[in-house]
């Protein structure tokens, strides 16, 4: 009897929707990385996927499949990883609902991720944020929607999802004017807006109407923004912006890079980095860290404050022969 149609069904029904909630952006992620694993395992097997057992997942399928990411579909190690994770998933649940299989189980869950190479995150500098929202021509609709929608991420580092998902309603601009989104992992929370955000956002709602339902940033038909609409629109007023700001030139922006740009900015204003995490709604503060490693001037005012030391001036030699042999390796 087949085993897996029914254990995947679960997975998604039981474990995702009702008990762990997870998000439609997860739930689609996850569905992607179970659609490729089993066109994968049926190109393998010839076996309809309603018919294959849990077993015909083992970890030399799965490591083909991984393998197979990479080397065909040029993914890269991330996406690889985030797949991984995927399916680690799954049989984190198969292994209380299936025991029978778990010497396939077990060994699909010792599979590890491929380390990564973190970069150095990209952000605007004050120059280049200002070129971007002047480059939003004033005298169209769009322009005028755009240079919102772009202002209000640059102050409050909201994800593209949550911008592309904000309504009317999700705007309060009286007496402790913020913005309401809920975020990743179903996360509730409310962002402050300085005077100049609320003075932009302002225009705009006096322009497009207060309807509580409707989006905030509609497109031409009324409906929400996707999120290659707003990605294309960035990059064409990061065309635009670059003719007077040369520096724009030699960085790959996103809307993600927007976001970087907020915590950046309440970093260099002083602000602790636990507060940064509040803020962009991080579940762990280890995440905000990164902010650290991309700000020079922090790494500067640590060297300021440590005291030379009183050492004797000259060439390290090592005492002896084997050390000498370490330390050249």
């Amino acid at each position: 009897m087949a085993t897996l149609a029914p254990a995947l069904q679960a997975y998604f029904t039981e474990r995702l929707i009702n008990q762990r909630a997870a998000s439609p952006n997860t739930i689609a992620a996850y569905r992607t990385t179970f659609r490729l694993l089993l066109a994968f395992t049926v190109q393998r097997t010839g076996t309809a996927p309603s018919r294959l057992d849990i077993d015909a997942l083992d970890a030399t399928l799965v490591s083909a499949f991984l393998d197979h990411l990479e080397r065909v579909r040029g993914n890269s190690a991330a996406t690889r990883n985030n797949r991984l994770a995927a399916i680690h998933s799954l049989f984190g649940y198969l292994a209380l609902h299936y025991p029978e299989h778990a010497e396939c189980i077990q060994r699909v869950l010792t599979i590890p991720p491929k380390r990564t190479q973190r970069h150095i995150l990209t952000y605007l500098t004050d120059l280049e944020a200002d070129a971007l929202l002047a480059a939003c021509d004033q005298s169209t609709w769009t322009g005028r929607r755009d240079r919102a929608m772009l202002a209000l991420t640059l102050q409050t580092g909201l994800r593209i999802s949550e911008v592309a998902g904000l309504t009317r309603a999700d705007v309060t601009l009286t007496t402790g004017a913020h913005v309401h989104t809920i975020g990743k992992g179903r996360k509730e929370r409310r962002t402050p807006l300085i005077p100049s955000t609320r003075a932009v956002l302002k225009a705009w709602l006096a322009e497009v109407g207060e309807n509580p339902g409707a989006p905030l940033f509609p497109s031409t038909t009324g409906k929400h923004l996707s999120r290659d609409a707003i990605e294309h629109r960035l990059a064409r007023h990061l065309t635009a912006a670059a003719r007077t700001c040369p520096s724009l030139q030699t960085k790959s922006v996103t809307m993600h890079t927007l976001r970087h740009t907020a915590a950046m900015r309440l970093l260099l204003a002083g602000n602790d980095i636990t507060i940064i995490a509040l803020w962009l709604g991080h579940e762990q503060v280890s995440t905000t860290t990164i902010y650290l490693h991309a700000d020079m001037t922090h790494k500067q005012q640590a060297i300021d404050r440590v005291a030379p030391l009183t050492a004797k001036p000259g060439r390290y030699r090592p005492p002896d022969a084997l050390i000498a042999f370490l330390e050249s390796l």
